[in-house]
């Protein structure tokens, strides 16, 4: 069974930083898909970013390119969502997902049915 584990939401005004952390009950030297979700009320869940956990390539949405950083640290089987300038527009639920691919590609397309695997989700609230 799968965990994910997420943690670091909170509220913080506009201009601020959040940073979240999403620990895996997986090894991620076996070759993970890691994505960064969110989902505010009345809307669909978006994808942020993933990281593919061999050699750590990353992807993001253009929503997010340049103030989101996500990284990883495979010793922890954690990755982080580093969050900058944040707007009110980014208040929402965010979700770390997971699933096990074989080549980074894989790891591009930001689509949450991709995913099998789910967090409960941390909320971000930005306040203007």
């Amino acid at each position: 069974q799968v965990q994910l584990v997420e943690s670091g939401g909170g509220s913080v005004q506009a201009g601020g930083s959040l940073r979240l952390s999403c620990a895996a009950s997986v090894n991620f030297y076996n070759g993970y898909c890691m994505g960064w979700f969110r989902q505010a009320p009345g809307k669909e869940r978006e994808g942020l970013a993933s990281i593919y956990t061999i050699g750590g390539t990353t992807y993001y949405a253009d929503s997010v390119k340049g103030r989101f950083s996500i990284s990883q640290d495979m010793a922890k089987n954690t990755i982080y969502l580093q969050m900058n300038s944040l707007k009110p527009e980014d208040t929402a639920m965010y979700y770390c997902a997971a699933e096990i691919v074989l080549y980074p590609g894989s790891c591009s397309r930001l689509l949450d049915d991709e995913f099998r695997y789910w967090g409960q989700g941390t909320q971000v609230t930005v306040s203007s």
